[in-house]
Parts: C-alpha cells; sequence; structure tokens
C-alpha cells in the first residue's frame, strides 16, 4: 500500500490525467485551454524522469520520422514562419500521443480515469450541440451552417470526438447487467442526438462502423448462449431505438431538410470541377513529382481548399518520408492492437472501443482532413498504451515461467 507522499503524488497525477482528457472537448479558439494544461503536465511530467517501455519504441521511431519530414518540407513553404508553427503545432500533438501511451503502459488502470474524464466531456461537449441548435444557448457559437458543433470550430469535428465515448457506453450498456443500463441508455441517446445534429456524414458513418463493430465482438467473445440470447435483444431493442430516433427527427421541419440533403453519399461539391475527388487524384500526381512535400498549409496554393484526405496531406505536408511515416504509423498500430481484442484481459473491453473507433477514423482519414483533431492523437496514445502493457504483460509471465520451482521442503 502507498502512504504519504507516493499515495498523493498519484493523487494529483490522476487529477491531471482526468482535467487534460476533460479539456479536451473545449476547442472553440486556438490555443485552447487543453494546450495550456497539456503542456503543464507534461512539463511535469517529463521533469519526474518518466520510463519509456520498450514496446513504444516503433512509435517513437515512427513519430520522429513523421516530425522531421515536416521539417524538412518547410523548406518548401512560401512562409517560413508559418511552416516551422504548423509543424512545431503537430510535434506538440505527436508528443500528447507519447505521454499517453506512456501513462497507460505504466499504469493500465488509468484507462478508466481517461474513460470517465472523456465522457463527462462529451457529455458536456453534446448539450452545448443540442442547446445551440434548438436556441437554448447562443446559437452563433454552438452552431455553424445550421449544424450543431458544440464546443468545436468545426460539426466535422464535433461528431466524430463523441465516437469513444458513445463506444464506451455501448460497451457498457451490452456487457452490464440490466438494472445498470439506465443512465449509460440516457447519456448514450445524448450522444447520439448529438451526432445526428452535427450533420456530419463522417460523423454517422463513424457511429455506425463503431456501433457494428463494437457488437460484433461482444457477441463474439461472449462465453454462453444466454449472453449471446441478451445481445439479440438489445441489438432488435437498439435497431427500433435508432430508426425512432430517425423518425422523429424527420418530423422536426427544422431537422429534416438539412438530414435530407446530408444523407446524400455524395454532394456536388465532392465531384465538381478541383471538387475533393478531383483533387486527390491530382494531388497524389503533384505528390510523385516532390519527395520533399509541397509544404504546411501550400496545398490550397494550387486547389481551392485543402486535402481533405490524411493520407494526401502527410505526402505534400511531410514529404515522402513524413507519408510513409504516418502509412507505418496507420499499419502498426492497427495491426498491433488488433491482436488484443480477443485476449481475456482486464483491459479487453477498452481495447476493443478503442480498436474500433481508431480503425473508423483511420478509414475516415480517407475523406477528410484529421491530422490535427487532439482526440485523434488521444486514441493513439491509448492504443499504443494498451499494446505497451500488453507487451509488458506477456514479459512478466515469460519471466515466471521461467524461475525454477522451489524445492520440495
Amino acid at each position: 500500500m502507498r502512504h504519504g507522499p507516493g499515495l498523493a503524488a498519484s493523487s494529483v497525477a490522476t487529477v491531471a490525467l482526468w482535467v487534460v482528457v476533460f479539456l479536451g472537448g473545449f476547442v472553440l479558439n486556438e490555443p485552447a485551454p487543453y494546450e495550456l494544461a497539456m503542456l503543464i503536465v507534461i512539463s511535469g511530467w517529463l521533469l519526474s524522469g518518466p520510463r519509456f517501455a520498450t514496446a513504444l519504441a516503433p512509435l517513437l521511431l515512427i513519430v520522429t520520422l513523421f516530425i522531421t519530414g515536416g521539417l524538412i518540407a518547410t523548406l518548401m513553404s512560401d512562409d517560413f514562419g508559418e511552416a516551422i508553427l504548423y509543424i512545431a503545432v503537430t510535434g506538440f500533438l505527436a508528443l500528447t500521443t507519447v505521454f499517453y501511451a506512456s501513462v497507460v503502459a505504466a499504469d493500465p488502470a488509468r484507462l478508466d480515469t481517461v474513460r470517465k474524464a472523456y465522457t463527462a466531456s462529451a457529455i458536456v461537449v453534446a448539450l452545448t450541440g443540442i442547446g445551440g441548435y434548438f436556441g437554448l444557448l447562443p446559437g452563433e457559437v454552438f452552431t455553424l451552417y445550421g449544424r450543431a458543433k458544440g464546443t468545436f470550430q468545426d460539426p466535422n469535428v464535433f461528431g466524430p470526438f463523441l465516437a469513444l465515448p458513445w463506444a464506451f457506453l455501448l460497451h457498457g450498456l451490452l456487457t452490464r447487467p440490466f438494472r445498470e443500463m439506465l443512465w449509460p441508455a440516457l447519456a448514450l441517446a445524448v450522444l447520439s442526438f448529438a451526432i445526428l445534429l452535427s450533420f456530419s456524414r463522417a460523423a454517422w458513418g463513424l457511429a455506425a462502423f463503431s456501433g457494428i463493430g463494437i457488437y460484433a465482438l461482444v457477441f463474439i467473445t461472449a462465453t454462453d448462449g444466454r449472453q449471446r440470447a441478451r445481445l439479440l435483444a438489445i441489438g432488435a431493442a437498439a435497431a427500433l431505438a435508432v430508426v425512432a430516433m430517425i423518425v422523429i427527427a424527420l418530423s422536426v421541419e427544422s431537422i429534416s431538410g438539412m438530414l435530407l440533403q446530408r444523407a446524400k453519399l455524395v454532394q456536388d461539391y465532392d465531384t465538381a470541377r478541383l471538387g475533393r475527388f478531383a483533387r486527390y487524384a491530382l494531388g497524389f500526381q503533384m505528390v510523385v513529382d516532390h519527395p520533399l512535400g509541397l509544404g504546411p498549409l501550400q496545398f490550397r496554393n494550387f486547389f481551392p481548399e485543402d486535402e481533405h484526405n490524411t493520407f494526401l496531406k502527410a505526402f505534400t505536408t511531410y514529404g515522402w518520408l513524413g507519408g510513409v511515416a504516418y502509412l507505418a504509423l496507420v499499419f502498426f498500430t492497427a495491426k498491433q492492437l488488433s491482436g488484443l481484442i480477443f485476449q481475456p484481459r482486464a483491459w479487453q473491453g477498452a481495447a476493443q472501443c478503442v480498436f474500433v473507433v481508431l480503425l473508423g477514423h483511420m478509414l475516415m482519414s480517407f475523406i477528410i482532413d484529421t491530422d490535427r483533431w487532439r482526440h485523434l492523437y488521444l486514441l493513439y496514445g491509448l492504443a499504443w498504451g494498451l499494446i505497451a502493457a500488453e507487451y509488458s504483460l506477456r514479459a512478466r509471465r515469460r519471466d515466471a515461467s521461467r524461475k525454477p520451482a522451489a524445492p520440495a521442503p
């Protein structure tokens, strides 16, 4: 048992982690309170002399190569100061990934702190978006173009931010006794409605992908027939609830028009001349001719808008070196984390939620810029923290199995 200074230090660390995760949902202006709080917390963490788990070595290498590629690409920019600032912010966000990975690897129980803080933040953020949309809060602050954005600058970030706590709540509903389902169900309903009001196709797709993925994983890992029968009943009820929510939303005139408009899989600006899809093809052609990249924020000098494709942006902004490093990050994270989702561990539920939501973000990155989303860096950090925790557990078990048995008395 820890006493005195050790216990106090642990309590301060837990509170600090809770605060920075909670503040990740409030980005109306930049720099946001999250950056200031994280700067303080990371500074204290580094001064404490943290130990990096061996399993985090690939993450550190990939992040270093990614940022190095970005620094080299700044030489191609027409505004070196702006370019350096852009890469510096990316470097800071990448450091937050290393921080989250390290603290979770050192103590996987901190996943519960992250879950509680993120869920609390998401509920507050969702309520601001819903309140702003219906005029209960200043709409010009919490909405944009008739879409809920909560405490974010963009509805397309607001919606996906809610995905991980949404997955946590869904996983809890699928695995908890019925008597403990009321409050999680209400919280899940709030987040679901907020995601709907974001009118973000990416957020809708992410929620659908996450819901199906979490349900499938829980069903596959269920240990007996009674659990699976219960899951089938919950699945049927959830499907009816989703249909009911959509029907009710369509009956509200202020929602139905936008809902039908945004429900189109392909919008006019996607297929227009130099639209989203055309920029993908032309952008990758430019990448071939620019191994050092175009430089941060330079793509818009050639096209009306930014890349709206994170994989393309990795190559245009960070050069071939950064682009390959980003691909390596996506591939190795998915590969390593996928090996954890069926392992019977204390953190199995968290691993399943993080895996499904992160994989959804990876797929979503083909159609939207996600490289500056703070919660995505958190997701990568949690993923690698889980990977390192599993690696440490297996190492301890191997060491224990090699110890000679105690001699008989």
